[in-house]
């Protein structure tokens, strides 16, 4: 039986016996081998929903999470298990993977040797491998101390650097977001359309604006369109981009990105997920992350060369974890929360998926009405749901059936608000942890006075 067969024979199964949980396990196992991490997520969130407690499912949840790259979402739940006197050796091993793509090593080794002395089975030769666990002396990385390969005086011409790109898109193709929009001209175009008036006052073009909020809501597809409102360049960095086991080669890295910037400029800098590359310092057990963040803030603030013309955006999804000295006048300076889009915006943002797709009469302010609490991702879950359901149905008559009202409504109801498991966690940060008012936006949106 190939792999599909034996999948949809669990699926099978589960529906006729629902509250199986060794059996939905194994169906989202099989789901995360074939690489269908979401459709696993899925599962294994179903399973928690009969099950809150049990720890092999939210270990599944996690490494579901680790697949699709949510790296954040998957730590949360893993720190909750190591954090358990009993805590299973999958758990110390997935935990060794994150800290390893936060760049903190020596934890790292720390973490996956508690795993293979929890449990043998699951060691990982590989990971063992480029950790360094049981080297012998000759070799270069030894239980993850690795010597210094940067000195921070490499004067060479910077690299072309894969990703580099000009945006086609626009705040045009953005829906909804007037508030930030404005913000980002204030702080980002006019600065380019309006020399002569920012110089007059001695205002340099240039700085940094972080953005906050649940995952789904179009924060990295703003700062693509900010490039391409402009026509500037585009550099997309996330942590695999910096991070590198090597000691001194993720500073060199993200030395290297700022000197591609700074001689294309203009030239906008995404950091997604900068919270990876920023965590508070006061949190680190080794110095190597703590120099990386240094040489962050020295690139932020231009000590060796200027960054005027060089735009830098960032996103988060826990800000809360983000080092204080970020924030600091002349790094992030604007601060601000990106909020599940409102019932006009998931209207825009409908119609703009829709676009060139075959309709008919569809009531988008309908379909915004009913999907309240929706992301941006989510709209899109919907959008691509209700095009598989029509495939479906063409490839048994034959015939094409554009896209109505009442398909999107179907399709709507069986999506689940992803940014409701964000507010839960964002909103105890905002009631107590709330330095200078911060958060004030979390609060102001969920109306907590």
């Amino acid at each position: 039986m190939n792999p599909d067969d034996t999948i949809k024979s669990l699926r099978d199964a589960l529906q006729h016996s629902p509250e199986n949980t060794p059996l939905r396990m194994h169906l989202a196992g099989m789901l995360l081998q074939f690489g269908r991490a979401d459709e696993a997520e899925a599962e294994y969130r179903e399973g928690l929903s009969r099950d809150r407690d049990n720890s092999d499912l939210k270990i599944g949840l996690a490494n579901a999470f680790f697949q699709q790259g949510k790296y954040s979402h998957s730590l949360v739940i893993i720190e909750e298990l190591v954090s358990q006197r009993e805590t299973p050796a999958a758990a110390y091993l997935l935990h060794a993977k994150l800290l390893f793509q936060k760049g903190d090593v020596d934890f790292a080794v720390t973490e996956y040797k508690a795993a293979v002395t929890e449990d043998s089975s699951v060691r990982d030769d590989e990971f063992a491998s480029r950790l360094g666990v049981d080297a012998d002396e000759q070799n270069e990385v030894i239980d993850g101390r690795v010597r210094a390969t940067w000195e921070g005086d490499d004067d060479s011409e910077p690299a072309a650097i894969d990703g580099f790109e000009k945006p086609k898109i626009s705040f045009q193709d953005v829906g909804g977001m007037d508030a930030l929009k404005e913000e980002i001209r204030m702080k980002i175009i006019y600065p380019l359309e309006h020399r002569e008036m920012f110089e007059a006052y001695g205002k340099q073009i240039g700085g940094g604006i972080l953005m906050y909020g649940p995952p789904g809501c179009g924060k990295t597809h703003l700062a693509r369109a900010t490039a391409g409102e402009i026509n500037a360049g585009f550099l997309s960095i996330g942590i695999n981009d910096v991070l590198d086991m090597w000691i001194g080669n993720s500073e060199k890295k993200l030395h290297e990105l700022f000197e591609y910037a700074r001689a294309h400029k203009p030239c906008v800098l995404f950091f997604d997920e900068v919270d990876a590359l920023g965590a508070a310092r006061s949190d680190m057990k080794t110095s190597a992350g703590r120099h990386l963040i240094n040489q962050f803030l020295s690139e932020l603030d231009g000590a060796k060369s200027s960054n005027d013309g060089v735009l830098i955006l960032a996103a988060t999804n826990a800000p809360w974890h983000l080092d204080s000295a970020f924030r600091r006048p002349g790094r992030f300076d604007r601060i601000i929360f990106v909020p599940p889009p409102d019932h006009p915006a998931r209207g825009d943002i409908l119609r703009l998926l829709l676009s060139g797709k075959p309709t008919q009469d569809v009531d988008h302010d309908h379909v915004a009405k009913k999907s309240r609490d929706f992301s941006g991702a989510d709209m899109k879950a919907v959008v691509d749901q209700t095009i598989e359901l029509k495939l479906q149905a063409a490839m048994k008559t034959g015939v094409p059936q554009p896209i109505v009202t009442k398909d999107l409504l179907s399709a709507a109801k069986s999506v689940r608000p992803s940014t409701k498991e964000w507010f839960a966690s964002a909103r105890n940060y905002a009631l107590y942890s709330n330095q200078g008012g911060l958060y004030d936006d979390i609060l102001k949106y969920l109306k907590i006075t």
